[in-house]
């Protein structure tokens, strides 16, 4: 993992926006960024920002057309970083304007100032069961395979994983998700900061090595992140939420 690309000041960090029809809120907030009503230079997707895309999938293409052009409009003109997510992958296909960071190369490594930070979506070091469900989602041939049964199914595969995506709660509380985090990391990375989404917690831990940061769903309550550092150059997120709808 290369320590190259920059994480900006002022940059603002978007996890889990499960954006669909259901929850379209992300849109308006992206459509003031390009009418710079919100200004910043650099974008973050941290993942789930669709609540289903995948990249060998027309019909995911379909439903979040959108979105999908809006993104690609403001990476002209703004810097995107675009995590995939287990909701939003293989996307090679899908944006053109800039390439979007799979599971194989996460977490990221960035720098802050004089600082080293890892980012990812949150799903990239699962038990083996769920690294094997990962890995087959992700197949291309089970892919092309899940591709015509949907569409000889008139789309109800989908259809019904939606259904399913509309009845999660984005702003659940986990009360594990603290030891969860300080067992999950141990010593295994070495950097100053760690910002992941996925478990949508919204909380700031000091682990041993560094500081990790999981960042709330902008599902719940609209939240977004801006990035500040403090006068010695430390990291700090600040929260927002969006009300422009």
């Amino acid at each position: 993992m290369s320590h190259k690309k920059e994480l900006r000041e002022g940059a603002i960090l978007i996890s889990d926006a499960h954006f669909s029809a259901q929850k379209p809120e992300l849109f308006a907030f992206l459509k003031d960024i390009e009418a710079k009503k919100i200004e910043t230079s650099q974008i973050v997707f941290m993942g789930d920002i669709f609540d289903a895309l995948f990249g060998s999938i027309d019909y995911t293409h379909q439903k979040n057309a959108s979105l999908i052009a809006l993104i690609e409009r403001l990476a002209q003109e703004i810097d995107i970083i675009y995590l995939e997510g287990n909701h939003d992958f293989n996307l090679k296909a899908v944006f053109h304007n800039f390439s979007a960071t799979p599971i194989a190369k996460q977490p990221l490594a960035l720098s802050f100032k004089d600082k080293k930070v890892y980012v990812a979506h949150g799903d990239f070091d699962g038990k083996l069961g769920y690294k094997i469900y990962t890995a087959l989602i992700r197949n291309p041939f089970i892919l092309f395979i899940l591709k015509y049964i949907d569409i000889i199914s008139s789309h109800a595969i989908l259809k019904n994983v939606q259904s399913h995506l509309d009845k999660k709660d984005d702003c659940k509380e986990l009360g594990w998700f603290e030891d969860f985090i300080a067992s999950r990391f141990g010593n295994r990375f070495s950097c100053d900061y760690f910002i992941e989404g996925h478990f949508h917690q919204n909380k700031t831990l000091q682990l041993e090595n560094f500081t990790y940061i999981n960042l709330g769903a902008f599902a719940c309550n609209q939240r977004y992140f801006i990035v500040k550092s403090t006068q010695d150059n430390k990291l700090t997120v600040e929260e927002k939420r969006y009300k422009g709808m």
